[in-house]
């Protein structure tokens, strides 16, 4: 089959090669990213891929208040751009993030609108994309060094759990019964289906209670509850007005956004998060597919920061690369970017349908309920998880006083304002995570590097031991060795084990022992000749 690679590949990454005879994987081989299947097959395997990423990829937008067919078709440009800027050896989706959901929910509860969230997350995926430039010019390693496994599980612990009050304050109240039902559909679909299907436990769980809504609608009539705003009326679960009225074909809603340094802040953290995301997937792509991808790490960064301000840019949500379709690969052994190709396509062609995303949108909130209780603790426990798998030593106190510090204030929404300007929750306990952990790092690696104090080492082993060693050894010539403290001091230039008679010692010159100097060479200047009568005259320092 002829070689389609070349100058496409290198800049593009799309010159697939056909893997074997284009049906299936070969036995114990995989399909690696510049190779494909049959083009029939390619599509099919796209297909699997959106039905993948499809639950998560609108239902944080909605979580958001942000349009969530315009998150499907966004996810679909950000996949495209993120291919060409890793040149096609990263082969990942990019769906709506669930790393700034905390900072949008603090930007809506200080009253900040829809443009002033997309400008935020304009910002933050700007400051990744600069990010992910430093990365590939210095390395790999710059990662680790400034977002240590220790300070970014932190991070991502903080963005899950803090989003507490939102399923209790917001959508559990909505329905609490539908909500208590699809938390056990989700619970139960994540847990007692296998493989690939327990990946759309969240799919399943938004299905069921999108119906069970409608049935009890049907059965018992409109609940009287909270809506969304917070007001107790009676209405209908499921409400399809704006369904009824939407185009089948047309582009979604656009808007432009608006910047605030406040709103820039609060997700802000979410960077590093997308940082921790990038690099394990980089790492679990880089292993299934035996290629060290270390050196594409910076643009799988960039890639991804870049996604995100084209994005937010026109209104939609942030990116991130999936999981959920790591997984897929890892089911398929299949690799290939062209089925990533394909599944950007398809999602396209979704945000391109206006009356799929009014029926998204109509998500009962009793439903998203019941869901986010689930997934927003995921999103903690991921935090959790990088300490465990990197091993995270919670006895030593700079790993865990400003963690523990940090975490309360993130997690307990703490705020601390200085005239108009105020920071906190996430971002608050971010701060202190970060600063305090590096200022504790540093500290400790400066006290370890510390000379000598000036007081004379030789001083302080004689206020242990006020009888001098020649006492112990009244042999008489052998003393002078004798003399050399049991711990290393800066005088041990003496070697006991050759015990010369005095050779080095200056008897014209009887210091003190007080008066060593631990920085100078001369092994035993300061040792008195075994003829002084009172040799611990030091003592009295």
């Amino acid at each position: 089959m002829k070689d389609t690679e070349g100058p496409a590949r290198r800049r593009l990454g799309v010159g697939w090669r056909l893997h074997g005879d284009g049906r299936a994987p070969r036995p114990g081989a995989a399909v690696l990213p510049h190779e494909r299947l049959s083009w029939p097959r390619t599509l099919g395997l796209g297909a699997q891929h959106v039905v993948a990423m499809f639950g998560a990829t609108f239902v944080f937008p909605v979580v958001m208040g942000l349009d969530p067919n315009l998150a499907i078709m966004m996810s679909g440009v950000a996949t495209v751009l993120f291919l060409l800027v890793v040149q096609g050896r990263v082969p990942s989706y990019l769906g709506t993030s669930a790393s700034f959901v905390g900072g949008v929910a603090a930007i809506r509860a200080a009253g900040g609108s829809t443009a002033q969230v997309t400008g935020a997350i304009v910002v933050a995926g700007l400051v990744l994309a600069v990010v992910g430039l430093l990365v590939h010019r210095m390395g790999p390693g710059l990662v680790n060094r400034a977002f240590p496994p220790v300070v970014a599980g932190a991070v991502v612990l903080l963005i899950g759990l803090s989003l507490a009050p939102v399923v209790a304050d917001i959508y559990w109240p909505q329905d609490q019964w539908t909500a208590l039902a699809t938390m056990a559909v989700v619970i139960a679909a994540g847990v007692l289906l296998s493989g690939f299907w327990s990946r759309l436990a969240v799919f399943v769980g938004l299905v069921f209670g999108y119906v069970l809504s409608w049935v009890l609608d049907r059965v018992a009539g409109p609940i009287t509850a909270p809506g969304p705003d917070g007001k107790v009326t009676t209405h209908a679960r499921v409400q399809l007005d704006s369904v009824a009225s939407a185009d089948w074909f047309g582009l979604p809603t656009l808007h432009s956004p608006s910047f605030s340094v406040s709103a820039a802040l609060l997700v802000l953290p979410g960077v590093i998060a997308l940082i921790a995301e990038n690099t394990g997937h980089v790492k679990a792509v880089g292993e299934m597919t035996g290629e060290n991808l270390d050196p594409v790490l910076g643009r799988a960064v960039l890639g991804d920061g870049l996604a995100t301000a084209v994005s937010a840019a026109v209104g939609g949500p942030p990116t991130t690369t999936y999981a959920e379709n790591i997984g897929v690969m890892a089911a398929t052994r299949v690799y290939s970017t062209a089925a990533y190709w394909a599944a950007a396509g398809a999602a396209l062609a979704f945000g391109l349908c206006p009356k799929f995303g009014a029926l998204v949108a109509a998500t009962p909130g009793g439903v998203l309920g019941g869901i986010t209780v689930v997934l927003y603790g995921m999103i903690g426990l991921l935090g959790a998880k990088i300490w465990i798998k990197a091993r995270v030593d919670f006895s030593d106190p700079v790993n865990l006083v400003p963690i523990a510090a940090g975490s309360v204030l993130g997690i307990g929404g703490v705020t601390v304002t200085l005239g108009d300007f105020s920071v906190g929750g996430i971002a608050l306990g971010t701060v202190v995570t970060l600063l305090g952990y590096h200022l504790l790092a540093a500290g400790r690696r400066w006290g370890a590097e510390v000379p000598e104090p000036a007081p004379q080492p030789a001083a302080e082993v004689r206020l242990k031991e006020p009888q001098p060693t020649g006492e112990d050894r009244p042999e008489g010539p052998q003393s002078a060795a004798g003399n050399r403290p049991t711990e290393p001091q800066p005088a041990a230039g003496i070697r006991p084990t050759e015990p010369q008679p005095a050779a080095g010692i200056r008897p014209t010159e009887p210091q003190p022992a007080a008066g060593i100097r631990p920085t100078e060479p001369q092994p035993a200047a300061g040792i008195r000749p075994p003829k002084e009568p009172q040799p611990a005259e030091p003592t009295a320092v």
